[in-house]
């Protein structure tokens, strides 16, 4: 055996910053109001994954799709000499070459359907046109993404374990340290890289690094810009702010169906334990104006899943509904008993553009 130059230095760098996206768009999703930031880092990973197919066509030696060796045989030998190798590869081993178009094809879906969820769902992003003919469908779409997210962990796994495996079985190969320096213990002959392959490395990792930096720093980035409209309550229907906004958050008509709104403004001398009764104008120009507005007349993520919890029930008390209890229910006790929130009804508290019509995932405010 002799050390050969096998992994290029934009091979090693796209499969360190592939790791790093993954893990970053990860950590992204794990908090609602990181959602641009997930979206952005999603964006990156796919210019990145496109840098890798130009890659594995034009690419050096071992890079190359071609040198996959994807036979069933193969495949077969290996396993069965695991322990006992007949054969070094010095690119990769025919498992590995099959878990690692799995990982590229699943990642590649996981991006997809994830701007399609995100312009479906959140009505963002360059797929945000979607939003209006596919809205009822919003679920359905965050769902693949998520099977595609969830299977990609298994493949992340399954690679994980096959390095390992390679370090204990085939310590003397470097497949792992190869990743780090680019060379392995087989026979073989050295990778080169081209002029033109250095100048397509150049424009596929920099832009990929450009286009992350740009993202994140540049709000309502094409890639990330929101299309909900807020709303002037002040200019729309002054009776509604006088009357409602006076005395608690300005709730958007859009949270409930109409039945809930004609159920509450059909009993106002009750209105919680108070009595809100209206003079009949303002009672008829503000009902009007709710069930004009209503969950059903709205297109945004917050009314459809209200709509969905409620199942046509007559619910009012917004805290009470099956949608909020489910959105809510890892906030501990105590953030509602603080000074700055004070009630579970105070949205306001933490959803800063809740009187202007609109709930964003990315527009929380942390208490």
């Amino acid at each position: 055996m002799k050390r050969i130059y096998v992994w290029t230095l934009p091979t090693r760098l796209f499969h360190w910053l592939f790791v790093l996206l993954i893990l970053g768009a990860w950590i992204a999703s794990l908090e609602d109001r990181w959602l641009s930031s997930h979206a952005t880092i999603g964006s990156a990973l796919g210019l990145l994954l496109v840098f890798r197919v130009v890659w594995g066509i034009i690419g050096p030696k071992y890079s190359r799709f071609s040198d996959f060796n994807l036979r069933p045989d193969a495949v077969k030998e290996y396993l069965l000499t695991l322990f006992n190798p007949s054969k070094h590869y010095a690119g990769h081993n025919p498992a590995a070459s099959y878990v690692m178009i799995a990982m590229l094809s699943t990642v590649a879906l996981a991006i997809i359907t994830g701007m399609l969820a995100y312009g479906i769902q959140e009505n963002r992003g360059l797929l945000a046109f979607m939003h209006t003919g596919l809205f009822a469908e919003m679920d359905w779409f965050g769902e693949i993404h998520e099977f595609f997210v969830n299977l990609l962990w298994v493949l992340i796994a399954a690679h994980v374990m096959g390095v390992l495996s390679d370090r204990v079985l085939h310590q003397s190969d470097r497949t792992l340290n190869s990743m780090i320096d680019g060379h392995k213990n087989v026979d073989g002959e050295n990778a080169v890289l081209t002029g033109p392959q250095k100048i397509v490395a150049l424009i596929g990792i920099g832009g990929t690094i450009a286009l992350l930096i740009y993202t994140l720093s540049v709000p309502n980035n094409p890639l990330t810009a929101g299309y909900n409209q807020k709303i002037d309550y002040e200019k729309a229907n002054p009776a509604f702010v006088n009357e409602c906004g006076s005395c608690h958050t300005l709730y958007p008509p859009t949270l409930l169906p109409q039945a809930s709104w004609r159920k509450l403004m059909g009993d106002l001398s009750n209105h919680f334990g108070d009595d809100a009764s209206l003079d009949p104008a303002d009672h008829a120009s503000i009902l009007a104006y709710l069930l004009a507005h209503s969950a059903e007349s709205s297109t945004q993520e917050m009314s459809v899943k209200m709509m969905q919890s409620l199942q046509n029930r007559d619910m009012i008390a917004i805290t009470q509904t099956p949608f909020w209890k489910r959105t809510h229910k890892d906030i501990p006790v105590t953030v509602f008993k603080n000074d700055t929130v004070k009630s579970r009804a105070n949205c306001k508290a933490c959803h800063n553009d809740v009187e202007q019509g609109i709930i964003e995932d990315t527009s929380i405010k942390p208490i």
